[in-house]
C-alpha cells in the first residue's frame, strides 16, 4: 500500500481488526520509509448499483455523494463524523441487500431522511427542504407540523 504522506510504495500491516459488524477489515499501517502510520479499510467488492434519477436517467451509486449530502445536512450541529458513516453504512448495506441492482434516488431519499429524522431533527428539516425542493413557506411549515406531531 503506498504511504500517502512520502508516496513510497510499501508499508507494513501493524494491527488488523473488523468493523462495522465484520463487513469491513480495518488496517493500521506504517511505511517503511517515513515511519507515519495510516488508516486503510479492506471492503468486499460487490457490482455496481445504479441509481435511477428522476427523470429516468441512470447513474452509479455513489457512496461519497450520500455521505457529502448528509454532512451538509448535519453541517454545525451535534451529528459526529461516526454517526454519519453509521447512517451511510446502514443505508448502503440495505441497499446492497436488495434483490435489484438498480434503485431510484427517491428511495435512498426517503432512507436517509428517515436516518436524519432518527439522528437530528433540524439536520432532518434541512436535507428534507432540499430534497423535497420546497416551493413556499406553507410547504416547508406542512413538513415541521407533521414532524413535531410525531
Amino acid at each position: 500500500m503506498k504511504c500517502p504522506f512520502c508516496d513510497f510504495k510499501d508499508s507494513r500491516v501493524i494491527d488488523s481488526r473488523p468493523a462495522d459488524n465484520n463487513t469491513i477489515i480495518r488496517r493500521r499501517r506504517e511505511c517503511e520509509q517515513c515511519k507515519k502510520r495510516f488508516t486503510t479499510f479492506e471492503r468486499i467488492e460487490t457490482i455496481p448499483l445504479i441509481v435511477v434519477k428522476k427523470d429516468g436517467k441512470r447513474e452509479t451509486y455513489d457512496r461519497n455523494k450520500m455521505a457529502n449530502g448528509i454532512l451538509k445536512a448535519c453541517e454545525k450541529r451535534p451529528v459526529s463524523a461516526e454517526m454519519i458513516e453509521d447512517m451511510v453504512n446502514r443505508i448502503e448495506r440495505e441497499l446492497y441487500q436488495n434483490e435489484t441492482k438498480e434503485v431510484s434516488s427517491a428511495l435512498i431519499g426517503e432512507r436517509i431522511m428517515e436516518e436524519l429524522k432518527k439522528t437530528d431533527q433540524v439536520a432532518y428539516v434541512r436535507f428534507a427542504s432540499v430534497y423535497r425542493q420546497f416551493k413556499d413557506v406553507e410547504s416547508f411549515m406542512e413538513e415541521l407540523n407533521k414532524l413535531m406531531a410525531e
